[in-house]
């Protein structure tokens, strides 16, 4: 093929027509249990989260809740994957092997919300939410009180005592959440995130009219079960409740990932070593919401 300005522009016409569609086939999660905050800027602020209004009866004065002293803001990260096109593969008519690069680089740029928020689950153990505490902790200060919304306990449908000790004991314990003025939360659990080793636990959970031990499962239909490969642990598993305006999670986005090429054949890059490039290219980041909606255990005990 002879590698002109023409040849060019249709030969990556193709190829983003075939990153495109592999990006709108490809499946994702994340907007189940996180909300999108669009970003203008480097950063977002998110100092707000400390300070979310309820209604209350008016009696005098009315009440103006002051921002927390503790700052948490997201930056936001470039992301990017490129592929070269050797100008020998074009010359010599060999561009079908790079239809699968495309369509990899269009399904991983689509995925790429679903990397950044299940990430924030595998780090909520050791990462800090807004109010300077890590998101899953023991004590979070609360009216004067440590409350806690994170666990250890396996998930199991061993028997219902194991059952209540896990999933139930988590359910009860977000249930019973309140605010820094005493009044409860209503906290409404309605997802559970697992990884795939508790793919069956999980759904056995959700589903079974008894569980092993013969007794009745109280559990049943009470979430929806998600379950996401990017999950690293094994035995970790989330509950969220995914009901109210604002998410447990954040996905902040200032730029959609966007296909994007170099073609220029008078480029020092295609003169010195004959490459043209692809790619994706976006910029995002994550963070977390309320931790009041959220509970997680490392599932390390029995």
């Amino acid at each position: 093929m002879l590698v002109n300005k023409l040849a060019l522009s249709a030969i990556f016409v193709n190829l983003k027509t075939t990153f495109n569609n592999a990006f709108a086939a490809a499946p994702t999660q994340w907007d189940q249990i996180a909300m999108l905050v669009p970003s203008t800027g480097k950063s977002n602020d998110y100092a707000w989260l400390s300070n979310s209004p309820r209604m209350k009866k008016w009696i005098d004065e009315k009440t103006i809740k002051a921002l927390s002293a503790f700052k948490y803001s997201i930056v936001n990260d470039d992301w990017e994957a490129t592929v070269e096109v050797d100008r020998n593969d074009i010359e010599d008519d060999l561009l079908g092997i790079y239809k699968p690069q495309a369509e990899m680089a269009g399904f991983s740029a689509k995925q790429l919300p679903d990397e950044i928020v299940f990430d924030l689950l595998n780090n909520g153990f050791i990462s800090l939410c807004y109010d300077g505490q890590y998101f899953f902790d023991v004590d979070h200060a609360v009216k004067g009180a440590s409350v806690s919304n994170k666990g250890t306990k396996k998930l199991s449908v061993a028997s219902q005592a194991a059952a209540q000790a896990s999933f139930g004991a988590a359910r009860t314990a977000m249930r019973s959440f309140k605010d820094d003025e005493g009044r409860p939360l209503n906290v409404k659990p309605d997802v559970l995130v697992v990884p795939p080793a508790l793919e069956d636990i999980a759904n056995a959970l959700m589903t079974a009219d008894r569980l092993e031990d013969g007794k009745t499962n109280p559990y049943k239909g009470t979430c929806k079960v998600i379950v996401d490969g990017h999950l690293i642990s094994d035995t970790a598993w989330f509950l969220l409740d995914t009901s109210k305006p604002v998410k447990p999670l954040i996905y902040q986005e200032r730029k959609k990932p966007v296909f994007v090429q170099q073609t220029d054949p008078q480029t020092e890059e295609v003169f010195s070593r004959k490459k043209f490039k692809f790619g994706a290219e976006a910029r995002s980041s994550g963070g977390y919401g309320f931790w009041q909606l959220a509970y997680g255990s490392d599932g390390s005990v029995a």
